[in-house]
């Protein structure tokens, strides 16, 4: 069951898939993604929180953008709609806590970076983008 109505979000949903991120609906997805064993993943937990919108997402596209190596796929979840999907997303980031927003990246199926809400709500877009660019750099 959504908790937001889906006009409300078909914006926000957009807003990454502009950006070359693929949504995810099903935990079928989700499990076909992150279950790979080969090449590296960025998922975001997108949400209708002013974190998101006004750090979270512009980091990701300036992080996606500007980096000379970059993930081999961007996918998004989000909070709050496809709760299933979500909550496939969020046994993969065990054993950090449900977060959302929140930003991580999987190389070779395993999880080798997080960035948590409050990792999101405490700093500015562009040491977020510089620490996906870090992150970027060491496993891509």
């Amino acid at each position: 069951m959504a908790t937001y109505p889906e006009y409300m979000v078909a914006p926000i949903r957009q807003d990454l898939v502009e950006a070359g991120f693929e949504q995810l609906m099903t935990p079928e997805e989700v499990d076909a993604v992150l279950n790979e064993q080969s090449g590296t993943v960025l998922v975001a937990v997108n949400s209708v929180c002013g974190c998101a919108a006004g750090k979270a997402r512009p980091a990701l596209k300036l992080a996606v953008s500007s980096s000379d190596k970059k993930p081999s796929k961007l996918v998004t979840v989000f909070a709050g709609m496809e709760t299933e999907a979500v909550a496939k997303v969020r046994e993969h980031l065990l054993p950090y806590p449900p977060s959302s927003p929140c930003i991580a990246l999987f190389k070779d199926g395993e999880l080798v970076h997080m960035i948590e809400r409050y990792h999101i709500e405490g700093n500015d877009l562009m040491r977020i983008a510089n620490n996906l660019q870090g992150a970027f750099e060491e496993y891509c």
